[in-house]
């Protein structure tokens, strides 16, 4: 499922590609992808342009001139591309956004959805996510409140979303991994310099894998070089038997509380 960077890095893109242009033709394929009925949908989003286009934890938001907000979340199996008919992917495309001859394809949303709603409806909808953990005001001392009173796993505590916005497990086993701490170590259990590296190792992971544009394995456009470096430069997430990075130890796949998870037993603690 795309996480923080990936969304990130699709954001960045967007805005290049599609940001300030207008929707000439809006096609669906699958009503279950979206939330109101057709013919709503198309009226509401035809002939509107695209302002900007925002990151909210997974979530994309596309903002339309008339005020209304497009929101979209892959969830798993689900991507896009952008390109001209004759560039999209063989695959069956769930909805399609055009602009003139080119066209935002959204591909693989059985789970995930392109949902429309009004500003306020947005804001109700994403009220319950946790701070934004790149953001310019968390701060350290933000981190150390926000899990003063946490005393879950640190695996199952770093995918909730009310916690943190925007990591999942791909991305907290690399924050474990870095901040070299085991992945059912509990929260109350972390000593002070461990609780530093911690909120460091967020940061750190995050950014990098944002520079390197994420881990999707799909170009959003012919030419993409961005999108998917970071899938190669992963230190132990879908690694498993292959030796650590850092002491060479052979990297563990287990579950915690039903989720798959990688990490190195001897350097993590």
């Amino acid at each position: 499922m795309p996480e923080l960077p990936e969304m990130e890095t699709y954001k960045t893109l967007l805005n290049q590609k599609i940001g300030g242009n207008t929707i000439t033709d809006v096609f669906i394929n699958r009503t279950k992808s979206i939330n109101v009925e057709p013919e709503d949908f198309i009226r509401i989003v035809k002939n509107q342009k695209i302002e900007t286009i925002e990151r909210r934890a997974k979530y994309l938001l596309f903002h339309l001139k008339n005020g209304y907000i497009l929101v979209l979340h892959l969830m798993l199996g689900s991507w896009m591309y952008y390109g001209k008919e004759e560039e999209k992917p063989d695959r069956t495309i769930q909805i399609q956004l055009s602009f003139g001859k080119l066209h935002l394809y959204f591909i693989g949303l059985r789970l995930g959805y392109l949902h429309l709603y009004s500003r306020d409806k947005v804001e109700q909808k994403l009220t319950e996510l946790g701070p934004e953990p790149l953001d310019v005001n968390f701060s350290l001392d933000s981190f150390l409140d926000l899990i003063n009173s946490r005393r879950g796993r640190i695996k199952t505590t770093l995918v909730n979303q009310k916690f943190l916005s925007g990591i999942g497990n791909r991305y907290s086993d690399e924050i474990a991994w870095h901040a070299q701490l085991l992945p059912e170590r509990k929260m109350n259990e972390l000593k002070g310099n461990e609780k530093v590296q911690f909120y460091n190792s967020i940061r750190i992971v995050l950014q990098e894998a944002i520079k390197y544009g994420g881990y999707m394995d799909q170009p959003l456009f012919k030419g993409d070089t961005k999108t998917g470096g970071y899938d190669n430069r992963t230190y132990v997430y879908g690694r498993e038997d292959e030796a650590c990075k850092s002491c060479g130890g052979s990297i563990i796949k287990e579950k915690i509380s039903s989720r798959k998870t990688f990490y190195c037993k001897q350097c993590q603690t």
